[in-house]
């Protein structure tokens, strides 16, 4: 029996040798972007100046430690620090970016922060030692834990 073309087998494993192709590429593109976004946050921080860039590298390692779940990425040429969807949830503000006499540590409003009907979403931040690390290690923790309800009213 002559056949023109693929059986109906060998056209199903087709696609799904295509399917399993493209899922890899997929694969390795957000393995190359993680990367590639980790490496402008190391570099965004070693552009730093000494005092701001010592503050950088504490809140990149307690974000590793305490929020592994965020991912590094470059915000406004700021690190920060994303969810999987890639939208911020904490950033850091280097002092000399606006001559400021503080950096900031900022959270965007998906940081599950709420405190009733008010709270802080940014820190000054001068240095960071034990009582500072255990403080934002807290808000981090905090950050990312699920919200216990909605608390925006109109």
């Amino acid at each position: 029996m002559a056949t023109d073309g693929f059986s109906k087998d060998e056209r199903e494993a087709m696609k799904q040798r295509a399917a399993e192709l493209r899922a890899q590429a997929k694969r390795e593109k957000a393995a190359d972007k993680a990367a590639a976004d980790l490496q402008d946050t190391l570099d965004a921080i070693a552009a730093m100046d000494d005092a701001d860039r010592a503050i950088a590298e504490r809140l990149h390692a307690l974000v590793a430690e305490h929020a592994p779940e965020l991912l590094p990425k470059t915000w406004y040429g700021f690190p920060a620090y994303a969810g999987e969807d890639g939208k911020a949830i904490v950033f850091f503000q280097p002092a000399t970016k606006f001559g400021t006499r503080y950096s900031t540590l900022g959270f965007q409003d998906r940081a599950n922060l709420d405190e009733g009907g008010m709270w802080p979403t940014s820190y000054a931040v001068t240095r960071v030692d034990a009582e500072v690390e255990a403080r934002i290690a807290e808000l981090l923790r905090r950050a990312v834990s699920a919200p216990a309800s909605s608390t925006v009213t109109a």
